[in-house]
């Protein structure tokens, strides 16, 4: 993947824009992801060991907000099960076309990898096909809040009996002083990460009004509204989370 380092907030700007997946970002996203959300690595390459777990043969995985396509590959790296396929999709043309240029790198360095088709659509309007796992990596969080309810809902109807959605997404909490202390320590993880306060400052007014993440018991009650029967929190680091949810 490209090396290229994050500096698109290290300047001044007059007017900071929001937030957008563009050619800017992609060029420089493995950087700014891995310098931004704390335990990402690990998160993604235990996607692929989790998604090991619950991988019925025959079915499909999807990738819902694959961006560079780093969750398809470690699904692609553990899943075994016979004749399954992944179904990569993103909304965001640069990300896709990246991605399928990494997902061909990959292919001549492994063999026998699952097969994948990377799409370009928007989740909000795609037709699910029935899947053993769904995999949606700090994507939720995107989405409109008042279309989360119904997204969750069609990939609970689609995940078949003893499939699973693994959802990681960045938290915030109801109690302030818990609220302040978790984002004072995510600070200083991305200070000790070469950003600066410049950086940091117009990251955060670039993206507050694009991403709107939820606390931990606002995604386990939509969870159990949208079907799922069990929520079951497998990583925290500082105030981000992964879940298991079960049908």
């Amino acid at each position: 993947m490209s090396k290229e380092p994050d500096r698109l907030f290290a300047q001044a700007l007059e007017q900071v824009p929001d937030f957008v997946f563009n050619e800017d970002v992609v060029r420089v996203f493995p950087d700014m992801i891995k310098r931004s959300v704390p335990g990402y690595p690990t998160i993604v390459e235990n996607i692929g060991v989790l998604a090991a777990r619950f991988a019925q043969p025959g079915t499909a995985l999807y990738d819902l907000g694959a961006s560079l396509g780093a969750v398809t590959q470690a699904l692609r790296r553990h899943v075994r099960s016979e004749e399954c396929r992944v179904i990569a999709v993103d909304n965001s043309a640069a990300m896709v076309e990246r991605c399928r240029q990494y997902l061909t790198a990959q292919d001549s360095m492994f063999q026998e990898l699952l097969p994948v088709h990377v799409l370009e659509a928007d989740i909000l309007d795609l037709a699910l096909e029935p899947a053993s796992v769904v995999a949606m990596n700090f994507t939720l969080q995107f989405v409109a809040p008042e279309q989360r309810l119904a997204l969750l809902t069609r990939i609970r109807q689609a995940l078949l009996p003893g499939g699973a959605l693994i959802l990681s997404e960045k938290l915030c909490f109801e109690n302030a002083q818990e609220q302040a202390l978790l984002t004072e320590l995510h600070l200083g993880f991305k200070r000790a990460n070469g950003y600066s306060d410049l950086e940091i400052a117009q990251k955060r007014s670039a993206i507050e009004n694009v991403m709107k993440p939820d606390t931990l018991e606002t995604h386990r009650e939509r969870l159990r509204a949208a079907g799922f029967s069990q929520v079951v929190p497998w990583f925290q680091c500082l105030n981000f989370t992964s879940l298991i949810a079960l049908p």
